[in-house]
């Protein structure tokens, strides 16, 4: 595949503070890539500058070949955003503001199908100030989409929805990425994450930790399983590389079933944990 966007020691700061300190990253066509990050480590700065809307201070950045920072509105016609908080349409409907970004792009799904990927039909025709947090932010979603983009990118995109509207919107993005759209995605949810993502990459104070396939992160893959069990003398634990061969060892003390038994790998969320902790 062929790289969607490429990065190379993009840097950024903002008076005394350095934001970037030398990104490094390649995202390839097709691809559904997620940057994960606590607060301020430099995550909306780096969307911000792929999408164009900020300057980078050093470095070499390209996005669908063309460098951001100059790009034509030919360019912009080729990308889709997804705002982390999109403004309202006051008294527009849902059809009304679908339709009117329509005309923004040369290559324009059809509004009412967008509606209906979004799981907004049933609200085509009511006023946006009418819709819930979760139904505008499909709102916010489908404006991004109306154009049929060739790049993605989404900050925070299921805030507000509850786990099934999630569910549903995952299987949109799966979608998408079937038609040949590029992803690039930021989110708080780990699980989202690793449903969605091909790979992710862990940024922290400005600097990339590690790019990886999401069950390969930090090691993931080799990391020994945690084994709970009980017996009359307490709760124990064991970490083992071969759970399977620990467990028959440890099943001939007991006859039936071991008591409490648990066995544990590390999480997404145990790996990235680990990886952003004693940050500055």
């Amino acid at each position: 595949m062929s790289a969607a966007i490429s990065i190379s020691g993009a840097t950024k700061s903002y008076d005394e503070k350095c934001v970037l300190q030398g990104i490094d990253l390649e995202i390839q066509s097709g691809e559904i890539f997620a940057i994960l990050g606590p607060n301020g480590a430099g995550k909306t700065t780096l969307v911000e500058i792929l999408e164009g809307y900020r300057e980078r201070d050093s470095g070499q950045v390209t996005v669908l070949g063309i460098d951001p920072s100059s790009a034509s509105l030919e360019w912009r016609n080729r990308i889709g955003i997804v705002l982390q908080n999109a403004s309202d349409a006051g008294d527009l409907t849902v059809t009304e503001v679908v339709e009117n970004f329509a005309h923004y792009y040369t290559n324009a799904k059809p509004p009412a199908k967008v509606i209906d990927q979004v799981g907004l039909s049933d609200k085509a025709g009511s006023k946006v100030n009418t819709l819930s947090g979760g139904q505008r932010r499909r709102l916010d979603v489908a404006l991004g989409i109306i154009g049929s983009p060739e790049i993605l990118f989404l900050d925070e995109p299921t805030t507000g929805f509850d786990p099934e509207a999630r569910r549903e919107f995952w299987g949109l993005i799966r979608g998408l990425r079937e038609e040949g759209t590029t992803i690039l995605l930021t989110t708080h949810y780990l699980d989202e994450a690793e449903e969605l993502a091909d790979r992710v990459a862990v940024l922290v104070d400005g600097r990339i930790k590690e790019v990886a396939r999401p069950s390969e992160l930090g090691g993931r893959n080799s990391k020994g399983a945690r084994i709970t069990w009980s017996d009359g003398s307490g709760d124990h634990f064991e970490e083992s590389a071969t759970p399977t061969e620990f467990l028959r060892k440890l099943s001939v003390q007991f006859e039936g079933e071991i008591p409490n038994l648990q066995i544990k790998r590390p999480t997404l969320e145990d790996i990235y944990l680990e990886m952003i902790e004693g940050r500055a």
